[in-house]
């Protein structure tokens, strides 16, 4: 069998999700709940955790630590692969912070770079020991079209996930091998506290319940990407092929872009 066809399933171990106390990470907590994971939900907000382990008693299991935290990210599989096999990762721990040329911050670019790459590593390091040791398992991690290329407002946070896109296409190389599934979620936008800052239409927004079911219906099917919506993927990826000059242009003209205004 195919590593790209591999689906786990309730019966093969626990599910774990980070960044669950909110939008699309608690969406997707909630999801697989509901088809019968039991799914450990770790994030920093212990009382936003224990909120959403209350909705699902039976199914979802509160274990609050930080991305950041290497040690504690380690501990959190531990405990986890100690009650059984961990057989679904789905490191979606991340954050937004917009930023434009004229305040470009270098502090907030490192906060971004810890949390959206740094955390995910950290995450990856012990999920993907276990799952190796093993030779079986799937890890996910939360990216999103704004990897693809360079947007407007994402100066830190597209290069955080144009990373963990490079990142899971790295490890799949030696993964295939392994008989461990690696898949990369690219959302395009979607309803949440991150992205509520924005102060521009978003063209084909999705509630973090419809995000949450397209990326669980995603983790059951064959394949290496789950990218949505399909028109939005599409569009970004053709004008993405457009050399340089002409994308820049493009994109400026798109989105009415002016330097001058905020």
């Amino acid at each position: 069998m195919s590593v790209w066809t591999k689906r786990m399933r309730p019966a093969d171990g626990a599910a774990w999700v980070t960044g669950a106390s909110a939008g699309i990470g608690r969406a997707v907590a909630l999801r697989l709940a509901d088809e019968g994971w039991t799914v450990w939900v770790t994030a920093r907000g212990a009382e936003k955790l224990e909120a959403l382990a209350a909705e699902r008693p039976d199914r979802i299991r509160s274990l609050p630590c930080d991305v950041t935290d290497r040690a504690r990210m380690a501990e959190a599989v531990a405990t986890i692969t100690a009650e059984g096999p961990l057989a679904l990762a789905v490191l979606n721990a991340g954050l937004y912070i917009p930023m434009r040329a004229q305040e470009f911050d270098a502090a907030n670019a490192a906060r971004s770079f810890e949390v959206n790459l740094a955390g995910v590593a950290n995450g990856l390091d012990p999920a993907l020991k276990h799952m190796i040791g093993r030779r079986d398992g799937h890890v996910a991690l939360t990216a999103s079209v704004a990897g693809y290329r360079g947007l407007p407002r994402a100066a830190a946070y597209g290069a955080t996930k144009a990373g963990l896109i490079a990142m899971a296409e790295a490890l799949a190389f030696d993964l295939i091998d392994l008989d461990v599934r690696i898949s990369v979620i690219n959302p395009g936008f979607v309803e949440t506290e991150a992205t509520g800052v924005n102060d521009f239409e978003m063209p084909f927004v999705l509630p973090a319940e419809e995000a949450a079911r397209r990326i669980v219906d995603g983790l059951k099917a064959p394949g290496f990407e789950i990218a949505f919506p399909r028109r939005f993927v599409f569009i970004l990826r053709t004008l993405g092929m457009l050399p340089n000059r002409w994308y820049f242009a493009v994109m400026r003209r798109l989105m009415g872009w002016d330097a001058s205004v905020r």
